[in-house]
């Protein structure tokens, strides 16, 4: 990481100085941006507008504080790519149970009472990700976010206790949404519990409060689709049993009995147990079946057989009726009623719910805020227009409806086969053809303004064009470090311009990297000059980065274009980590894990949420900034 830009900072230089004036525990009149639930939607956006000192955000809960414990615990390679442009991955690696393989199980042809492997599978192919699949307690990944917030310019915190009572809009208004919140609290002297009327202007709103989401109950909007009629249960326990692959992942089908998920959880004792519970009549609610702990715990037993699986303690346990339900749209904007501009938003499970047992719904609700955060950041600093903040809906849509169908068909399989007896399940097939879907890498987003056409794909073909930025190794010219390449995007906001050198001696005068760069440093239409504010450091907007082909050893720094080792601060202080170069000596050449055309090399655009937007020839210089002018503003006479 860097520091001491402005001059030395001691102390730990994760905690940025604190904005003047301080945090206040009361509700402010009016904010940038007012978030409502802290779940994992809800905490994922507020880590990343607290990055932001001049963007005033508030987060209401109306629990009382932070979860302890239950809930989701899957986190895919994705979500542990976007957690690495926070600042935690290594943190959750290090506590989490991590998933290396996957078993099948199910009921032996011999023997139908009693259950065999069938199967074992690798959970993540080689070369997917540097991250890997692991577990951890929903609770501990709202910890990480909430130390992210904290040390945050803003110290900014969850308001608990504080429920949305109503929403009014009023358009043309500098603070559209008028938010009505109840707050609950103690009176200092008697300790009698009150209640009181706050009420919050904000200039966006958005609804991360769950499945009976207030926030999309006020916007008119309902989650729409089907249920399965099936019950099922999940308990987090500690047991004694001789089940051999109580530490893996597994699935087991057992005829006549249902299906069981075995999700070993974190610190080498605990597992969370999915089981498959009763069959519910057409519009029946699990809660009228009262099935207990107890119940539970005997079907596990019962599909586990002949192994033994004795529950010594109970951490948290539920029951679970099984439905895909999403809504028509996740943000307010409607021409016809003339609100052409969103003001009000919905994410994670406020606007898509599905089952658990796909290991997706935590990790997709935070890709929902990943992608709406630094569209937020960027219009309410003035960099793009409003009608950026519709794209989020657009893209966040077609994801949720590819989760939807992903779940329909999983649960349906895990339906079928529990009846059955056989040799290869099927369920052991889907899970293995959809690996990368459940690692969280199969999200790809339409050609739109954020993201170019397949023109040029050729040109990276292992940097696919509208999914995720696949990171590789590289050493890092400055200090030869040996490092991932996608380790250097954070999550500031800001666009990455990853510039693959082509075949020539970069300071060479036939080179295409240093004619493009020189483009960038000083035409009139480069669009780090037009979009770049005068005062603002050069890559405050668009962070350019060089790989080179050539081992670090063959080139000085010094020898690169300016563009690469741009001054930056109070100081004037050269910027020495913006050039890299092939890991040959661990043979892991970027140039040929990601096909890179090693003759033309290219110009890779990377979204602030971390997915390709479009790939060009280091020559198409009026493509990079009509691409550019598309959705950002020209900023070069702001002050």
């Amino acid at each position: 990481m860097q520091f001491h830009l402005n001059g030395f900072q001691p102390g730990d230089p994760d905690i940025s100085p604190a904005a003047t004036p301080a945090r206040s525990d009361d509700m402010p009149e009016m904010v940038d941006v007012l978030i409502v639930g802290s779940g994992p939607a809800g905490l994922t956006l507020a880590a990343q507008l607290s990055a932001f000192p001049d963007i005033a955000t508030r987060l209401v809960e109306a629990k009382a504080g932070p979860m302890q414990k239950g809930q989701a615990d899957g986190v895919s390679c994705r979500s542990m790519e976007m957690f690495e442009a926070f600042g935690f991955a290594h943190k959750v690696m290090r506590e989490a149970y991590w998933v290396n393989e996957t078993t099948f199980w199910k009921s032996d042809q011999d023997a139908a009472d009693q259950i065999i492997r069938t199967g074992r599978i690798q959970d993540v192919e080689d070369g997917l990700s540097e991250m890997p699949h692991v577990i951890l307690n929903q609770a501990r990944v709202h910890d990480m976010y909430l130390d992210v917030m904290q040390r945050s310019a803003h110290r900014l915190q969850p308001d608990y206790n504080r429920r949305l009572d109503s929403l009014t809009i009023t358009p043309g208004d500098s603070h559209p949404v008028t938010a009505t919140l109840s707050h609950r609290g103690e009176n200092g002297s008697s300790g009698d519990v009150t209640e009181t009327r706050e009420i919050v202007k904000a200039r966006y709103l958005v609804g991360c409060d769950g499945a009976r989401s207030a926030v999309r109950g006020a916007m008119g909007l309902e989650l729409k689709g089907d249920s399965a009629n099936k019950a099922w249960g999940v308990m987090d326990v500690l047991a004694v049993t001789d089940f051999p692959d109580i530490r893996k992942k597994t699935l087991i089908q057992a005829a006549g009995s249902g299906a069981l998920l075995i999700i070993p959880r974190e610190g080498g004792y605990m597992a969370r147990i999915y089981v498959e519970m009763e069959t519910l009549g057409e519009g029946e609610r699990v809660r009228n079946r009262n099935i207990s702990l107890e119940d539970l715990i005997a079907s596990a037993q019962q599909i586990f057989r002949p192994y033994t699986f004795e529950v010594k303690d109970t951490i948290w346990w539920s029951v679970y009726e099984i439905g895909q339900r999403l809504t028509d749209s996740f943000d307010n904007a409607d021409e016809d009623s003339g609100t052409p501009l969103p003001s009000l938003f919905i994410a994670g499970d406020a606007c898509h719910t599905h089952s658990p047992k796909a290991g997706q719904g935590m990790n997709v609700s935070m890709g929902d805020s990943f992608n709406l955060g630094w569209k937020l950041a960027a219009v309410l600093q003035g960099r793009s227009g409003a009608d950026l903040l519709r794209s989020y809906s657009d893209e966040r849509a077609a994801v949720a409806r590819q989760l939807i169908a992903f779940d329909q068909e999983w649960t349906k399989i895990l339906a079928e086969q529990s009846r059955d007896v056989g040799n290869t399940p099927k369920f052991q097939e889907y899970f293995v053809q959809h690996g990368r879907y459940t690692a969280g890498l199969s999200v790809r987003y339409a050609e739109s303004m954020l993201t170019g056409p397949f023109t040029w794909q050729h040109l990276a073909t292992g940097f696919d064009i509208g999914m995720r930025f696949h990171s590789a190794p590289v050493v890092r010219l400055a200090d030869a470090k040996t490092m991932q390449l996608g380790h250097s995007i954070r999550a500031d906001g800001r666009w990455r311009l990853f510039l693959f050198a082509d075949d020539h001696d970069p300071s060479s005068d036939d080179s295409r990297l240093k004619h493009l760069c020189d483009f960038l440093e000083t035409d009139p239409s480069s669009p780090v000059l037009a979009h770049t504010a005068a005062g603002e450091d050069q890559d405050a907007v668009i962070d350019i980065r060089g790989i080179l082909q050539c081992e670090f050893l063959d080139i000085n720094l010094g020898d690169l274009p300016a563009i690469l080792r741009p001054s930056k601060g109070q100081f004037g202080l050269i910027d020495q980590e913006k050039a890299f170069c092939p890991d040959l000596k661990n043979a892991a050449d970027i140039f040929d894990m990601r096909g890179i055309d090693r003759s033309a090399g290219c110009m890779v655009i990377v979204r602030p949420d971390q997915y390709v937007a479009h790939i060009l020839p280091l020559d198409a210089t009026a493509e990079l900034s009509t691409f550019f002018r598309g959705f950002l503003l020209d900023r070069r006479n702001a002050g």
